[in-house]
């Protein structure tokens, strides 16, 4: 029996992270086509690079051969992961210590492009930030009440589906929907790149696919290291 609490109820991960099944799914074919040769690790970095590209994003070329972790950190995953609270030094710090540059971090921040927030990740930059555009901020309140409704979601940025470069436009107009994500255009060093991405989506794609590449090799488990998972809600 695995002595580890699992990561998925960190604090940043709890209700956030979602499409495990989607993983199970996959990992469930993999398993009855070619036991034993395809990692979970390998899995959701295809995942990650094809959902991007079927949402009209760029590719990138994925190295397999990871292996899967035999044990995992809650502790870590709480103070490793940056919160919506973050200010933008604690997001270059944040992902320095990956080996990222800020450039990077900013382009990786471009995720946000896609998906939905909650509005308790929120609901303190509706009601107590300065750098928010008036009318985006109305509109937001009815969806997230300054008590309640913890659980509504929002869509990152203003279209939510296609994989473009909207988010960064929308910081230039002070709506960003995180406290975090508004920090990238706040009148500090980021500022220059998110107008760059902003005003030329290739370069974002070039930039985002390039960090990601980098990111799908941080430390990876290779070799007899670790183990390929048969069931990647759990170790062998």
């Amino acid at each position: 029996m695995a002595n580890f609490t699992g990561e998925k109820t960190a604090g940043p991960n709890s209700n956030s992270i979602r499409g495990f099944d989607v993983i199970d799914t996959i990992k469930t074919q993999l398993e009855s086509r070619c036991p034993g040769a395809v990692s979970c690790a390998d899995i959701l970095s295809a995942a990650a690079r094809d959902s991007v590209v079927a949402l009209g994003g760029p590719g990138w070329n994925v190295q397999f051969g990871r292996r899967d972790s035999t044990t995992a950190s809650l502790s870590t995953a709480n103070s490793n992961l940056p919160a919506p609270t973050s200010s933008l030094s604690a997001l270059i710090s944040s992902f320095s210590n990956q080996g990222f540059t800020a450039n990077e971090m900013i382009a990786l921040s471009g995720a946000h492009t896609i998906g939905q927030a909650r509005c308790t990740t929120f609901r303190t930059r509706l009601y107590n930030d300065n750098n928010i555009n008036a009318s985006f901020a109305t509109s937001l309140r009815p969806n997230c009440p300054s008590s309640g409704g913890d659980n509504n979601l929002s869509p990152l940025d203003s279209s939510a589906t296609p994989f473009d470069n909207r988010y960064f436009s929308d910081l230039i107009n002070q709506r960003g929907l995180l406290h975090s994500d508004q920090e990238l255009f706040n009148g500090g060093s980021a500022d220059a790149q998110v107008r760059t991405y902003s005003s030329s989506q290739s370069t974002f794609f070039r930039d985002f696919a390039s960090a990601m590449v980098k990111m799908s090799n941080l430390s990876p488990l290779t070799g007899s290291s670790g183990q390929v998972r048969t069931n990647c809600r759990r170790t062998n």
